[in-house]
C-alpha cells in the first residue's frame, strides 16, 4: 500500500474574481471546478489544474470574501513548488509575469515570485520523472506550460530530524536534513521542513489551509486505519462529492488530507465543460437560489473566449 503522491493543496483568498484572473489567465491553469466550501457554503471552492483535472495539478481555494491578509509560520506551508518542462520555461515565465504585473527573482534553475495575495511560489523544471500535466491556454506555448505541481516547504520544527511519521507511516523518503520525498507508482512529489520564523501564522488571504495525498479507493479506510494505529488522531471519511477524504495534523502542525483517486471533477459535469457552471454539494443544493445571489459572480474564462 503506497500514497500515488500529491492529490491537491488548498489555500485562502478574498477575492474569487482575482483568483480566477490570476490562475485561469496568468499562469494559465484550467478552472476545473466551481463549487462552495462544505462547511461554510457561503465561501466558494474553486479548483484549478490540468486539462482532465488530474491528481498532481490540482490546487484549489477557498474565498472568505474580504477576509484579511495571513502569514506563514510554524506548522504551515509557505512555498509551492510548479514545474516547467525546461530551464528555458524559466525565461518565459520571468517575462510573462513582469507583463502581467508580478516580480519574479531567478535563484538558480528556480523563478519565485508571489501572488496577488502574497502566496509563495517557486517554478522548478520537471525533469526527474513525472509526467506532465499540462492545460491549454491561448498566450501559453506547450513547451512551457504549467506541467503540475512538484512540491512544497513548510515551516517546522525539528526540521532537521527527521521525522518518523512521514517515512514509516505514510511511506515518505527521507532524502537528508528537512528534506523528503513521496513516490507514487507514477508521480512522485518533492516535501520539505524549514527552520520556523520567530513568529507565529496567521491564517488568511495568501495562506495554505491543508495539502491533501492521493490514495487509491481500495486504500482509504486502511490509511485511516494506519494513522489512528500510529497515535494520529484522524477524522471519519468525508465524502467531498469528487473524492472521498480524511484529515489529520501529521507531528509538525501541517494539516494532511488523503483523498481517493476517483470519482474525480467530471462526475457531474461534461470533461469538455468543467468548471463553467456552480456545482453545489447535495447537501447545499437546497441553498442554491441564497447562494447564486450572494456568491460574486466569477466567470470562467473559456466560456469568455468561447462567445
Amino acid at each position: 500500500m503506497k500514497l500515488q503522491g500529491l492529490h491537491h493543496i488548498t489555500m485562502i483568498t478574498g477575492d474569487a474574481r482575482k483568483n480566477v484572473d490570476f490562475y485561469a489567465d496568468v499562469l494559465g491553469l484550467r478552472l476545473v471546478k466551481k463549487t462552495v466550501n462544505f462547511d461554510a457554503p457561503d465561501a466558494y471552492h474553486l479548483y484549478f489544474g490540468d486539462e482532465r483535472g488530474s491528481p498532481g495539478s490540482i490546487l484549489t481555494w477557498f474565498e472568505f470574501a474580504g477576509v484579511g491578509p495571513g502569514r506563514p509560520g510554524i506548522g504551515d506551508i509557505h512555498t509551492i513548488q510548479l514545474g516547467v518542462p525546461s530551464s528555458e520555461s524559466l525565461g518565459f515565465w520571468a517575462e510573462r509575469l513582469r507583463e502581467k504585473g508580478y516580480d519574479g527573482s531567478a535563484k538558480g534553475e528556480s523563478l519565485r515570485f508571489a501572488d496577488y495575495d502574497g502566496l509563495q511560489f517557486e517554478l522548478v523544471p520537471s525533469i526527474d520523472g513525472n509526467p506532465p500535466l499540462r492545460a491549454e491556454h491561448p498566450e501559453v506555448p506547450a513547451e512551457h506550460a504549467i506541467a503540475g505541481v512538484e512540491g512544497a516547504r513548510a515551516y517546522g520544527a525539528y526540521h532537521n530530524v527527521e521525522e518518523s511519521f512521514l517515512t514509516d507511516t505514510l511511506g515518505f523518503t527521507h532524502i537528508g536534513g528537512g528534506e523528503y520525498r513521496l513516490d507514487g507508482t507514477e508521480r512522485h512529489f518533492h516535501w520539505a521542513y524549514d527552520p520556523p520564523p520567530g513568529m507565529r501564522g496567521i491564517q488568511g488571504a495568501g495562506s495554505v489551509h491543508h495539502i491533501a495525498w492521493a490514495s487509491p479507493d481500495e486504500d482509504h479506510l486502511e490509511w485511516q486505519a494506519r494513522v489512528r494505529e500510529a497515535g494520529g488522531f484522524v477524522t471519519e471519511v468525508k465524502d467531498r462529492d469528487y473524492f472521498r477524504s480524511i484529515y489529520f495534523r501529521e507531528p509538525r502542525g501541517i494539516l494532511f488530507e488523503i483523498a481517493t483517486l476517483s470519482p474525480g471533477f467530471a462526475v457531474d459535469e461534461d470533461p469538455d465543460h468543467l468548471g463553467e457552471e456552480l456545482r453545489l454539494p447535495k447537501m447545499h443544493e437546497h441553498l442554491r437560489e441564497r447562494l447564486e445571489r450572494a456568491l460574486t459572480p466569477v466567470e470562467n474564462p473559456r466560456v469568455a473566449q468561447r462567445a
